[in-house]
């Protein structure tokens, strides 16, 4: 079954409305991040994206990414509770819930404006040239972990 298409503004305007449901209160149903760290992390896959912050993989890492990673970040299986991360994904030291949630719905509708076609074929830094469905499927399925992962 497909996941939501995270490029329709339909799907955009759901998430969002499910980040505006947080506040600086709202505390994880697993996991050991608070909100404001949450909504950093999940706004590392758009950095990756838009940002030049990250550097590209080397070829080895870069080989173990694409041969074992990719597919567990790009298909539509949901993701397991407690799964280990990425190190550029781990957010550590306190965050400003409102700046990060504004950067992350900024992202979001960024992405939605862009829309499906500026993504066909489109690079990613650590998994190289990616479908429209797999940059869908992690997009959506990594905000849906996380927004659960809080309760909205």
């Amino acid at each position: 079954m497909a996941l939501p298409d995270i490029f329709t503004r339909g799907v955009s305007d759901q998430v969002i409305e499910r980040i505006n449901r947080l506040t600086p209160a709202t505390a994880a149903q697993w996991g050991k991040m608070n909100v404001g760290q949450m909504l950093a992390h999940v706004n590392v896959a758009y950095e990756m994206v838009y940002d030049d912050k990250y550097p590209k993989p080397g070829f080895f890492m870069g080989f173990m990414l694409k041969t074992f990673v990719k597919k567990v970040v790009c298909d539509e299986v949901p993701y397991k509770k407690h799964n280990r991360t990425a190190p550029a994904f781990l957010i550590t030291g306190e965050r400003d819930f409102e700046r990060e949630k504004t950067r992350l719905i900024d992202y979001i509708n960024k992405t939605q404006l862009l829309g499906s076609q500026a993504f066909d074929n489109k690079e990613s830094l650590s998994f190289g040239r990616l479908s429209i469905p797999e940059w869908n499927n992690m997009f959506y399925k990594h905000l849906d972990h996380h927004l659960t992962q809080f309760g909205v």
